[in-house]
């Protein structure tokens, strides 16, 4: 699969779980076979099975736990997630740190396991600084999201352009996702401009009345 230059997360918002979560699922990919910018969705691990199935696009489950198999009632098994068709996961969202007071081992760990299932890794980080820590873990992408900007109306691309550039250059151009606020067209293209490979947004798609004209306009700012 192609590295996705436009992630969505789904989070838990009503509009993108189950049934709408798939139909949302099948949009994204119908928008990027016909404008060809990769894309890619993080949904709830319920949802992870039946959208694998129906997409050819990477579906990331939105955290995972560092355990194996054995007692670990209500833990994300990376073995679990890969098995149900999953291509990758993000882990550390703002939603759902890991790294707490500055102590990495957790995600350390989580990074881990889920490389030793084939696991894609996004890690999102809440300071260019965090960031460059993280780059260190060896996941696959970092996703620098400044937590006062994530779901507002002005993206970390307009608002806080030096967020992008301190990013790019503690993680690396190729490494680093820009989220928080993204929106539309500009702020894709901003962020690339800077230095970016891609993006990382939810709301800007799962909360729109139309997700297609969005997604549609979104990819216009990354071709």
């Amino acid at each position: 699969m192609q590295l996705s230059v436009i992630i969505t997360n789904f989070k838990t918002y009503e509009s993108a779980i189950g049934s709408e979560a798939l139909d949302l699922a099948i949009l994204h990919a119908k928008v990027m076979q016909e404008t060809g910018v990769s894309m890619g969705v993080a949904v709830q691990t319920t949802d992870i099975g039946r959208i694998a199935a129906a997409v050819n696009i990477p579906v990331f489950a939105q955290h995972i736990d560092p355990v194996g198999f054995g007692s670990y009632t209500g833990h994300v098994l990376p073995e679990a997630v890969k098995a149900a068709g999953a291509y990758g996961t993000l882990l550390n969202h703002s939603e759902r740190r890991i790294v707490k007071d500055g102590d990495f081992d957790l995600l350390k760990a989580s990074i881990k396991r889920a490389k030793e299932v084939g696991l894609y890794v996004v890690v999102c980080a809440e300071t260019p600084e965090e960031g460059g820590e993280i780059a260190k873990l060896g996941p696959d992408l970092v996703a620098v999201e400044p937590p006062e900007l994530i779901g507002g109306d002005i993206s970390v691309s307009t608002a806080q352009p030096e967020v992008v550039r301190g990013a790019v250059e503690l993680i690396g151009s190729e490494k680093t996702l820009v989220g928080a606020g993204v929106k539309n067209a500009e702020d894709v293209r901003i962020s690339i401009k800077l230095g970016a490979s891609g993006v990382l947004l939810a709301s800007g798609v799962t909360k729109a009345d139309d997700p297609e004209s969005v997604l549609r306009d979104l990819a216009s700012g990354a071709a």
